[in-house]
């Protein structure tokens, strides 16, 4: 990977399910330290061109690739080895675990010790890599400022903060790229707040890039180094937050505005 390519690549990809399109030629570049936003209407493709980024999507047309190697064909497991993490739109916590468990749970991937050495517990170092994980869990919980709930069972929480425990599993997998889904939904003003903080916090002191769908669109302004928009799964519109704002034809996709010639327009980009 030279140091002027994109941590993230993507080109034209399509995805259909039967006969309904949810992405049509989509392409962009995510740069490695940036926080990237991608916005539009409901049902413009945005969870599912991040399902298609982790892997859980399959697109029938396009590349992905992540620092410079395709991972199209890879499964989810694989592409979390290789750096990538994410939250989900529908929280997916396992409810019947404390919020550390969960935690510990995104820590799985990175351990060396399997079944076998595990079992000499004390012979193979597999107590020393257990205590190891623990500390880097603790760490996060104490970053994410969720001490207080760290025994709770993650579904006795409420909303907002179990939010805040996928934020923490997420970032548990040490992801180069973090991937999320909608992070401040159903949050109140502060709630709000914190989570933006955190996101900042994470890219900037963390080193995560981060692509983020997001409807408070000013949450979007003020994060997002760039911002690239989505409807009826194409893309229309792609640069900085204040060029979007801008944009006559983001404005007819949010607001239904009736214009024949940006109608004409929209399978055009008005910004590169």
């Amino acid at each position: 990977m030279t140091p002027y390519e994109p941590l993230l690549q993507i080109e034209d990809i399509s995805l259909a399910f039967g006969g309904v399109q949810a992405l049509r030629d989509v392409s962009f570049g995510v740069r490695r330290g940036e926080i990237f936003s991608i916005i539009g209407p409901n049902g413009a493709g945005k969870t599912s061109l991040l399902n298609c980024i982790s892997g859980r999507y399959r697109p029938q047309q396009g590349v992905i690739r992540f620092k410079g190697a395709e991972i199209g064909h890879l499964r989810p497991n694989a592409r979390c080895h290789l750096g990538i993490g994410r939250t989900f739109q529908n929280l997916a916590l396992f409810n019947h675990m404390s919020v550390l468990d969960n935690i510990m749970v995104g820590r799985h991937h990175l351990l060396r010790n399997n079944f076998l050495t595990g079992g000499i517990y004390w012979l193979t170092g597999a107590r020393r890599e257990e205590l190891e994980h623990r500390r880097e869990a603790e760490q996060i919980i104490d970053f994410l400022e969720i001490a207080h709930i760290r025994k709770a069972m993650a579904g006795t929480l409420s909303y907002g903060l179990r939010k805040r425990v996928e934020l923490a599993r997420a970032v548990a997998t040490r992801p180069d790229l973090i991937l999320l889904d909608e992070p401040m939904a159903g949050m109140n003003h502060e709630e709000k707040e914190d989570m933006a903080r955190y996101i900042i916090d994470l890219n900037e002191e963390w080193g995560m890039t981060v692509v983020m769908i997001e409807h408070d669109m000013g949450v979007v302004m003020d994060l997002s180094h760039r911002v690239m928009v989505l409807d009826f799964g194409k893309r229309i519109a792609k640069g900085l937050p204040a060029e979007i704002m801008a944009n006559p034809l983001v404005k007819k996709a949010y607001l239904g505005e009736e214009d024949e010639q940006l109608h004409d327009d929209l399978g055009e980009e008005a910004v590169v």
